[in-house]
């Protein structure tokens, strides 16, 4: 058992003390890419820069002031960073080094509870058929779709995961477990192509080469070794999506790469698949959690309302 020493009072600065708590979520993409955004946020705002003791750095209004980078933003944005500030301060005082909690002032906002996340059916139709689309993004989006998996899940995946036999891939979970996600037909038809013969480096590449040393130099596991391009990265990718996606949202608004592990999930309940097999599909660990997918919204009132609709042309 290696027992750590604390450190002396002072000693640790905002930088390393963010450095070590982030190294504990190395094996979960998606928090640790959350956390380091809200902590880097943090440090631009820090009494002293990152380089300050942790005490004299994060402050309350330190806080206040990173939190005022998602002022505007909805409130489950807001409650995401929050606890992402709230989870480091209780880091800090475990170690001894905060002795009282920075966000104790900063509330959580009321989130809306209900509303249909879901995109109908047909409007994925339209966009996965839409010529503009490029054949990486195509792949991407079928891909999502019809695993239900998470966005972070299938970006990070690399040719060596892909069983195109079985048609399914190894994904490393939320949680860190080893998991399968299965996809269809019209996935495996296309991704053969964007795959060109590779045998290795990640499935999804940037259009740009990585650069080979500096800052911006990425880990040789993200770099296609061929090509030297870099891993698609998640926010490029939603970019993309939210973008292409206007013109398809009647709102203009776009949409999100998680609705469509929302919307897979819920064209599943609404054709009757029960809850443990949505369960199966989605690899949540408990039933309770798929509550949001199992009610079925505004797609499924429609077509039942013009299906019992005593007027309608018959």
């Amino acid at each position: 058992m290696t027992v750590h020493s604390l450190p002396q009072p002072g000693a640790l600065t905002l930088a390393r003390a963010s450095t070590d708590f982030l190294d504990r979520f190395r094996s979960q993409a998606h928090t640790h890419r959350a956390y380091t955004q809200t902590l880097t946020v943090l440090a631009s705002t820090a009494a002293g820069g990152p380089d300050a003791p942790v005490a004299a750095a994060f402050t309350p209004q330190a806080a206040a002031a990173a939190m005022a980078r998602w002022e505007g933003s909805a409130p489950a944005t807001w409650n995401k960073h929050l606890a992402a500030l709230r989870s480091f301060a209780a880091y800090c005082a475990r170690r001894q080094v905060l002795e009282e909690d920075p966000t104790r002032l900063l509330e959580r906002r009321k989130e809306q509870r209900r509303g249909d996340k879901a995109i109908p059916h047909a409007r994925l139709e339209e966009l996965f058929a839409d010529p503009a689309v490029g054949l990486r993004e195509k792949v991407l989006w079928r891909m999502l779709y019809e695993t239900a998996a998470r966005a972070e899940e299938i970006l990070t995946l690399d040719v060596g995961d892909l069983d195109a036999a079985m048609r399914r891939a190894r994904v490393r979970s939320k949680g860190g477990a080893i998991e399968y996600v299965h996809w269809a037909t019209p996935t495996a038809r296309i991704l053969p192509r964007l795959l060109a013969q590779r045998s290795t480096g990640p499935v999804f590449l940037s259009d740009r080469r990585s650069a080979a040393s500096g800052a911006r130099a990425r880990a040789l596991a993200d770099v296609d070794p061929t090509t030297g391009r870099g891993r698609l990265s998640y926010p490029r990718a939603e970019y993309l999506f939210k973008q292409t996606s206007k013109k398809h949202d009647p709102h203009r608004k776009g949409w999100t790469l998680h609705q469509l592990r929302h919307s897979a999930l819920k064209h599943l309940a609404a054709e009757g698949r029960s809850a443990p097999e949505l369960q199966a599909k989605s690899r949540h660990a408990h039933l309770v959690t798929l509550g949001k997918y199992v009610r079925l919204g505004e797609e499924t009132s429609a077509r039942i309302t013009a299906e019992h609709d005593p007027h309608q042309r018959r």
